[in-house]
């Protein structure tokens, strides 16, 4: 049986019809010529993501994509070094000496992966570093994504490659030029060795790396020559800043720039499992996106409440038809 007819036949209730029903909403948008944002937060690209959505990317159902910097940079660094990651299973049960252990073996811990220091940030930051350098001193500068980008095509990493390269959703963003905005890039690893850079003052221009307000225009500007003429959708991984980021783009243009006939998003789901008791923007129903002047109505809105690394490659693969 078909992960899709599986999914039809037994995902019937709750949570389980939840995502069936997000999965309909997002191949009904793209059966009607829609775009789709997808947007990234917690450690997806550590799980693994890329695994189903570069699928996604290369078959053209993401048309752009919002980020957070660790997602940017965790999903080349799972490419270049995925066999020196180390898992550790049962990682409810360390010790603060057994985490200390693994800070003198260079060993950084998400959950139940460790990331190589040596062989994933300091092998990037020296190819990236390069990039960074090159585009300061000729006065050029790019947002996070393109210097990624610009490393990847180079082919620079490719003898370093320790996992099937479609596997790895960045490179299929880069490969068909994706858009995309990285807001919040400073919180990253790269970000912080940027910010170290500027300092000791190999780096002179701290604008080198476009970042925030620069990012929001050009995302606007995407938004406003997408939506007029086609349905865009909110596809939200998580919550924070990678989805609170993009959303409020709408309302931007509509009310602070009183722009005629702003369409809404066109659809939107979310995968989270936060609560809205604490007052959490990642944990708010959709409805509540309706006072904001992001979400219509009539939008369809779905939210499944459940493990984005179990529930986003079920639904990337019902809407492929796998």
């Amino acid at each position: 049986m078909s992960v899709s007819k599986f999914i039809d036949h037994n995902y019937r209730h709750f949570n389980a019809s939840a995502l069936k029903m997000a999965a309909h909403g997002y191949k009904a948008h793209m059966d009607k010529g829609g775009e789709m944002l997808v947007t990234i937060a917690g450690a997806m690209s550590t799980a693994e993501i890329g695994i189903s959505l570069a699928e996604m990317i290369r078959q053209g159902k993401v048309h752009a994509i919002s980020c957070t910097g660790a997602n940017l940079e965790e999903d080349i660094f799972n490419l270049v070094a995925h066999d020196h990651y180390e898992l550790i299973p049962n990682y409810r049960d360390l010790t603060p000496q057994d985490e200390q252990r693994l800070l003198e073996k260079h060993l950084n811990r998400v959950t139940d992966t460790c990331i190589p220091e040596g062989e994933a940030i300091r092998r990037i930051e020296k190819v990236v570093l390069e990039e960074w350098q090159k585009a300061d001193q000729s006065g050029q500068r790019y947002f996070p994504h393109e210097f990624m980008y610009k490393i990847l095509l180079s082919g620079k990493l490719e003898q370093y490659y320790q996992i099937d390269p479609k596997d790895s959703w960045m490179l299929a963003a880069a490969q068909k030029n994706i858009p995309m905005i990285v807001p919040g890039w400073e919180d990253s690893t790269l970000g912080n060795i940027f910010a170290g850079h500027i300092i000791k003052g190999d780096i002179k221009n701290v604008h080198t790396v476009r970042t925030g307000i620069e990012a929001m225009t050009y995302f606007a500007e995407w938004y406003m020559g997408t939506a007029p003429k086609k349905p865009v959708g909110f596809f939200q991984i998580g919550g924070g800043i990678a989805g609170d980021f993009p959303i409020c783009v709408v309302p931007m243009l509509d009310q602070d720039l009183q722009y005629d006939n702003v369409p809404l998003w066109s659809y939107f789901a979310q995968i989270s499992d936060s609560t809205t008791s604490y007052g959490s923007y990642s944990g708010a129903v959709p409805n509540e996106k309706i006072t904001w002047g992001k979400l219509a109505i009539d939008t369809p809105k779905f939210v499944v409440e459940s493990d984005a690394s179990i529930v986003a490659p079920l639904i990337f693969a019902y809407v492929l038809g796998q």
